[in-house]
């Protein structure tokens, strides 16, 4: 009887501090359940994302035959896929003709970008919200109806297998999207800045670029980003507009690939060269990636 009286209070005192317990947790913390769930999801998600790019890197140190027989690569692990790309092939040259286009088109697409997102941030003029849908409209169309329009406009203006006709096409995708997002982004910095300057006698250009283009760094890092990526990845317009001489490196590792065979050892070798400069440029602006994203997509 003893044992009974004294079970119930224990019980309810246990009860009452579970409950206390859990009343008590703060709205951002998490219970362990949901914690190991959380991480394993999210280790899930980084190992399934992760493979594939280990696997071409492991395949690429192997025979031209291991992505057949994967386990001959380490009984031949080695470098000969990486000395045939770079010595036996035209790579060095798809890698100059990639690092001007890339370049150029980051530069010319960030100036555009950033000069048409401050004046349609600032300032107010006829056509101003139709410029704005005209720039999303441009991104409904799908890449493969652009290419013979686009091809007969180069054909007239002779810039058909020329770095510059390649650069104002790679512009035409990179533009529109950066403009919308550094538009966002400079909408989250204070007019006053801008009426600041023009009281010190800036001109409208001059406050722009002395004063608002170094508040801005983390959307124009965005920007630089993307116009890079775009330029850098592209096949189908390089395929279509540049010759042999002029193919950039997207283009030019198709031609490890015929109709009967396909030479696995220099793709995975050139692809994995291929993210090695992308890899650069992301870790040069990653610390203003988030904030340009965030400040960008969020206002606006």
């Amino acid at each position: 009887m003893s044992a009974t009286t004294h079970s119930g209070p224990a019980a309810t005192t246990t009860s009452s501090r579970g409950t206390a317990a859990e009343r008590h947790r703060g709205r951002g913390e998490r219970s362990r359940g949901a914690s190991i769930a959380l991480h394993a999801a999210l280790i899930t998600a980084s190992a399934i994302a992760v493979f594939p790019v280990l696997w071409i890197l492991f395949i690429s140190l192997g025979p031209s035959t291991s992505w057949q027989q994967p386990h001959e690569v380490l009984k031949h692990l080695g470098l000969a896929n990486y000395r045939f790309v770079l010595l036996h092939t035209s790579f060095p040259k798809w890698f100059l003709n990639s690092v001007i286009v890339a370049g150029a088109t980051t530069v010319l697409g960030v100036l555009i970008s950033a000069s048409a997102g401050y004046a349609i941030s600032r300032m107010r003029f006829p056509g101003h919200k139709s410029l704005m849908w005209t720039f999303l409209v441009t991104q409904m169309f799908p890449m493969a109806v652009l290419i013979v329009p686009l091809y007969n406009l180069l054909a007239q203006l002779d810039l058909i297998d020329t770095y510059l006709g390649l650069v104002l096409v790679y512009c035409t995708i990179a533009v529109p999207f950066c403009a919308w997002m550094l538009k966002g982004y400079f909408d989250t910095i204070p007019r006053d800045i801008d009426e600041a300057g023009r009281v010190d006698g800036l001109t409208p250009f001059g406050t722009f670029w002395r004063l608002i283009v170094p508040l801005a760094r983390p959307g124009l890092a965005v920007t630089a980003f993307y116009s890079f990526l775009t330029a850098w990845g592209e096949v189908a317009y390089s395929a279509q507009f540049m010759g042999r001489d002029h193919s950039t490196l997207a283009a030019g590792i198709r031609t490890f690939a015929s109709d009967q065979r396909a030479d696995w050892g220099s793709m995975t070798a050139a692809s994995v060269l291929i993210a090695i400069p992308a890899t650069i440029v992301f870790l040069l602006v990653q610390r203003h990636l988030v904030t340009g994203l965030t400040a960008g997509g969020t206002k606006g």
